[in-house]
């Protein structure tokens, strides 16, 4: 879970850097020729750098009042509910069971999604659990895991969220088959040059527990992929 890991550490210390610094802060200590408009500025600007690491981890429930105390306590050097040296592990500790919990949430969501997936009209799922649907018959051939593909591409959540999209980047992408996620590696081998395919793919075969940039813990994905060509293996040994 290396994002997980990442976002925690760095939370955590945000809290203590600004904590650490508490004896630089001062009303009314401002340098020569600042203007109020620009406290104000830097003060906002501050306001939504925490809040974009609240919100961008995943600590759940925050009580809003008990944040701005902490923050009031801190800033005017009053009496702390907490010892400062045991704040850090107080968030990474919160952060890792919130994210346990996330994780397998988003477990059980996936399964229960697949289940009620694969029951609908031109779904098929195969024997490794993923579920694909061919929404464009191609006309040209079907790639191999040793194959190299050019595809545009959306995916996203179950809930929606779109997490990439070569669409939006406004060109295609060429990759080996055998160096992504295994849903796409074997899913890609259902479809045909020219065709378009719609793959669900459960958790197992995508990043697992660990997740990736927007993509959280044990999420099932859903990629709507439009083939545009195929670069056999063969032929580049051939070239050679």
């Amino acid at each position: 879970m290396k994002r997980t890991v990442i976002v925690t550490v760095a939370a955590a210390a945000a809290v203590l850097a600004f904590s650490s610094c508490a004896g630089t802060y001062q009303k009314g200590n401002r340098m020569p020729d600042i203007t109020s408009s620009q406290i104000d500025t830097v003060s906002y600007a501050l306001g939504m750098y925490y809040g974009k690491m609240l919100t961008s981890s995943p600590f759940g429930e925050i009580d809003l009042g008990q944040l701005q105390k902490g923050f009031s306590d801190v800033l005017n050097g009053k009496e702390t509910k907490l010892d400062e040296n045991r704040i850090g592990n107080i968030i990474q500790t919160h952060l890792m069971a919130q994210q346990v919990y996330e994780a397998t949430r988003n477990q059980e969501k996936g399964e229960e999604f697949l289940a009620a997936n694969k029951e609908k009209e031109g779904v098929v799922e195969t024997e490794s659990g993923l579920q694909y649907k061919i929404e464009v018959e191609g006309t040209g051939i079907s790639p191999e895991l040793t194959d190299t593909v050019e595809v545009n591409y959306e995916g996203r959540l179950i809930d929606g969220t779109v997490f990439d999209s070569s669409y939006e980047r406004g060109e295609s992408i060429k990759f080996p088959l055998n160096g992504v996620i295994k849903g796409w590696g074997e899913g890609l081998t259902y479809a045909k040059e020219g065709g378009r395919i719609q793959l669900y793919i459960p958790s197992d075969l995508g990043y697992g527990q660990r997740g990736t940039g927007p993509i959280p813990a044990n999420s099932t994905l859903i990629f709507d992929v439009e083939l545009i060509k195929v670069y056999k293996a063969a032929d580049k040994e051939e070239k050679k």
